[in-house]
């Protein structure tokens, strides 16, 4: 297996290569995986992104930096690292993985990321772990807003009227479906006021809802009045409400 490619992409060379290999180990190929190596970079990797925030965004309270922070280490981020790292090339996986794709599953490429910082916090220490981790998150941090980043469909929708002064939407069960232990609910959600609805399906209520939510944000973009910057804002919740929708709906 040659490293080297992957070693660049992190931009960091490892004095042991072993670890590397090590992390990159799912127990399904041998007895020597990576799962110890995934708890330690768990830990380091909250506290640099938290150290990250901390000086990226000194005006913002504590219920705010942990549920940045929540967003920012969550699977869905990881396994983005991971395909910019082209990590699943490198994976050593079981037979049994590697027939069913998991090199190309979420989680286990969220735990080979994880592994990866813990093993360069055992190959240099911490201080060079933070580092890696920083260079792979500024293109995250730059990109990202932080005002609506790891909120819910319909929080973010709810900020989105209550900042225009409009009521607060309406959420209606239309029906369900399929029997007492796997049922499928529909839900619209309705804003009268502005004449704009949406309906949606999802496993619970909950999920129908922030789906449907996440639908009437993405028409919001089209009609609220193009007031200096409101374009912008409603488009970035927009986007982000997407992928939280469908992340409740596997709650």
């Amino acid at each position: 297996m040659n490293l080297t490619q992957l070693e660049t992409r992190l931009g960091y060379k490892f004095k042991d290569q072993r670890l590397l290999i090590q992390a990159l180990t799912h127990r399904s190929h041998s007895a020597l995986h990576n799962e110890r190596f995934e708890f330690l970079g768990d830990s380091i990797l909250n506290f640099a992104v938290a150290a990250i925030l901390f000086h990226q965004l000194p005006n913002v309270d504590e219920g705010d930096l942990s549920r940045i922070r929540a967003s920012l280490v969550k699977q869905g981020t990881l396994a983005d690292i991971a395909a910019r790292l082209d990590l699943s090339n490198f994976l050593r996986l079981g037979e049994g993985e590697l027939k069913s794709g998991g090199f190309r599953r979420p989680s286990i490429l969220a735990d080979a990321v994880e592994a990866i910082f813990g093993a360069i916090y055992l190959d240099s220490g911490s201080d060079r772990a933070h580092q890696v981790i920083e260079a792979l998150y500024r293109p995250i941090l730059e990109t990202v807003d932080f005002n609506t980043l790891g909120k819910d469909a319909k929080t973010l929708l709810q900020e989105v009227l209550q900042g225009r002064k409009f009521a607060l939407p309406a959420y209606n069960v239309v029906a369900t479906s399929g029997a007492a232990h796997d049922q499928q609910f529909e839900v619209e959600c309705l804003i009268a006021e502005l004449d704009v609805r949406a309906q949606a399906s999802g496993s619970s209520r909950r999920a129908a809802e922030q789906a449907a939510a996440a639908l009437v944000l993405a028409q919001l973009e089209q009609i609220l009045p193009k007031k200096k910057g409101a374009a912008k804002q409603v488009r970035k919740v927009a986007q982000l409400s997407l992928p939280v929708a469908v992340e409740q709906d596997r709650k």
